[in-house]
């Protein structure tokens, strides 16, 4: 079966369809990616923030296969036009030095899990 996305928005019901058509919980999910079920919980709540890179490893664990191909726009779809290269940007400025003195205080927040 095929599913044309659009846009982000529409990732997350394809994700939990595809997880609960293979029976599996979020926490189930999450052993197989080796993360909480809070982060995976997170995931699919927002899949627009996760990367790219996640996004496949999901999608692999889950036994799906990403497709691409062009949207025809009509009978006589037109051949795309080649990209034109990105203009060229200024030189960076240099960051100005760090301030010596006082550390910055520890927030309490557990740091990101990196998967």
């Amino acid at each position: 079966m095929h599913y044309a996305i659009k846009t982000v928005h529409q990732l997350r019901p394809i994700l939990q369809g595809f997880r609960k058509s293979h029976g599996m919980t979020q926490a189930a999910m999450a052993e197989h990616l080796g993360v909480t079920q809070q982060t995976y919980a997170e995931l699919e709540a927002n899949p627009a923030a996760v990367s790219v890179e996640r996004l496949l490893r999901v999608l692999r664990v889950l036994g799906v296969e990403l497709v691409l191909s062009q949207a025809e726009t009509g009978a006589t779809a037109q051949p795309a036009q080649p990209a034109q290269p990105a203009p060229a940007r200024p030189p960076a400025r240099p960051k100005a030095p760090a301030k010596a003195g006082k550390a910055r205080p520890a927030t309490g927040r557990r740091p990101r899990e990196d998967w």
